[in-house]
């Protein structure tokens, strides 16, 4: 086994090693907050694929170009909006528990809050006077969208605080409330607002009403569950010299969450100018399949996000060294059958949305080349905001935008929602192996070591027999995806079990195994 540690370190740590009974204590505190995200990003898929096609089906390509515009937009805005209280929140919690202090948390937690949501609702009602000419930005011209920008913006304050709360729970290494808000309950709320507000308008600016309206019940509950995990605890007054705390490490934080999320969505905001409506609903359908991608390492980077906080902040850096390497790993384990599964069938995936979006192939396996690097890299960007590097972090962001941006209008005009993909590709790789070295150079930890040799047998087994069924299957789109999702996951899953784990993950896998059972 290599320097990377895994659920044996559990079953193998005793009493007169506390350090090791504590790191398996985090691989199951990890696993385990992971594993309800992991329920969570299953609800959530279902539930933003059934909000996806419902919208492809009813509005058409161009309606879902709209409403992919418009809500990404208030959601990316929501970032910089958010002014950095949710990652202070989040840092502060975990450093604090991990400190034995809970006095000053409540008060910490209720002023970013405040932050966060006074910089929202001036940003949308500053924005607002501009709807018009937003829509002329983004060419949202069809008569159905002239109140999508408005619509958008009604969500802002609501998306700042619910992530805000939420946050402050993580922080607690509570991953639960995520799990029913942000997961589950946000975007279940959003098709079945959605139903019910096309009884009176079965429209675009409809459809983006009812997602503002589905992060309004979002921020009550996230309010709700942080005052169930925070109400028996005293509320002491802020120390001096808060605020001047929480400017140095969130100032650098607010506009590197913006540009971090305009990463995925700039080539869109760009293209728009270029192509046509259909084209846009295309290349967003693109988009949302190439992300899926990602969704395993977002559930885990919201998860190990206060460890790296604590441990960083108790010098820890071996024990954080090992997380960092076994949960990078099992990140690209975890996510390899579904980037597999696109890769091989990208044209049969994309029917889902409907058949007019097949045409996005090429696009979506340009996509996945930089979400695979995006992959490999692990929380590197999460390591660098829990140690307090926000000033770094907003400098690669600062960078890989306005690359980003060049690539775009240069390739765009000429290669269309394919020069789009080019640029989301190559700037994700580009900027993730910035953070990579950055990481090393803070923090001295990297992700990688001998055990992700591992991983290629079982991508080969996977790998061969989706092809062949992708090939021989006949009856249908929805035939021909689910027999090679399921034959080649079931595939590389066995070969992963018999050759993928360590002798340690085995061992402690069988432990927990007996332990459950």
């Amino acid at each position: 086994m290599g320097v990377g540690a895994g659920p044996g370190d559990l079953a193998s740590s005793t009493s007169s090693d506390p350090t090791g009974a504590r790191a398996g204590g985090d691989y199951i505190s990890i696993l385990a907050g992971t594993s309800q995200n992991v329920v969570g990003i299953v609800v959530a898929a279902i539930a933003t694929l059934g909000a996806q096609v419902l919208l492809t089906r009813t509005l058409g390509a161009g309606g879902f170009g709209v409403v992919t515009v418009a809500t990404q937009a208030a959601f990316v805005t929501s970032f910089a909006t958010r002014a950095g209280m949710d990652m202070a929140v989040l840092r502060d919690v975990a450093v604090e528990v991990g400190m034995g202090r809970t006095d000053q948390i409540r008060t910490a937690v209720s002023r970013a809050a405040l932050i966060a949501g006074t910089a929202s609702v001036v940003v949308a009602l500053a924005l607002w006077p501009a709807a018009g000419a937003i829509r002329s930005l983004f060419s949202l011209d069809e008569p159905s969208s002239r109140l999508a920008i408005p619509a958008a913006l009604v969500g802002l304050p609501f998306i700042a605080l619910t992530n805000v709360w939420l946050a402050a729970t993580r922080g607690l290494k509570i991953m639960r409330y995520t799990l029913y808000v942000f997961w589950a309950g946000q975007p279940v709320g959003w098709v079945l607002l959605t139903l019910l507000f096309w009884l009176v308008s079965r429209s675009p600016s409809a459809a983006v009403l009812a997602y503002s309206a589905s992060w309004a019940f979002a921020s009550v509950a996230a309010f709700i569950s942080w005052r169930i995990q925070s109400r028996g605890w005293d509320a002491a007054p802020a120390e001096p010299g808060w605020l001047d705390r929480l400017v140095r490490y969130a100032g650098p934080r607010a506009p590197a969450a913006l540009f971090s999320q305009l990463l995925f969505w700039a080539d869109l905001f760009v293209v728009t100018r270029y192509v046509s409506h259909a084209d846009v609903g295309i290349y967003s359908a693109a988009l949302r399949a190439g992300q899926i991608v990602v969704l395993f390492l977002t559930s885990v980077n919201l998860m190990f996000s206060p460890y790296v906080a604590d441990l960083h902040n108790r010098g820890e850096i071996a024990r954080l060294d090992k997380l960092y390497k076994t949960l990078t790993r099992w990140t690209i384990a975890a996510t390899l059958p579904a980037f597999l599964v696109l890769a091989v069938a990208p044209g049969t995936a994309l029917r889902i949305f409907g058949g007019q979006f097949s045409g996005g192939e090429a696009a979506l396996l340009i996509l996945l080349g930089g979400q695979l690097v995006n992959i490999a890299t692990g929380s590197a960007g999460f390591v660098l905001i829990m140690v307090g590097r926000t000033g770094w972090d907003f400098l690669v962001y600062l960078g890989s935008l306005v690359f980003e941006l060049v690539l775009a209008f240069w390739w765009c005009p000429h290669y269309g929602i394919e020069g789009a993909a080019a640029a989301n590709a190559v700037t994700f790789a580009l900027s993730n192996a910035a953070r990579l070295l950055l990481v090393k150079r803070f923090v001295n930890i990297q992700p990688y070591d001998r055990d992700y040799a591992r991983l290629l047998l079982p991508v080969i087994a996977g790998l061969a027999v989706m092809l062949i069924v992708h090939q021989v299957v006949s009856g249908g789109w929805a035939v021909d995806l689910c027999a090679t999702a399921v034959a080649g996951g079931a595939a590389y899953l066995g070969v992963y079990a018999l050759a993928g784990l360590t002798s340690a993950e085995r061992s402690g896998a069988g432990r927990l195994l007996r332990k459950y059972r």
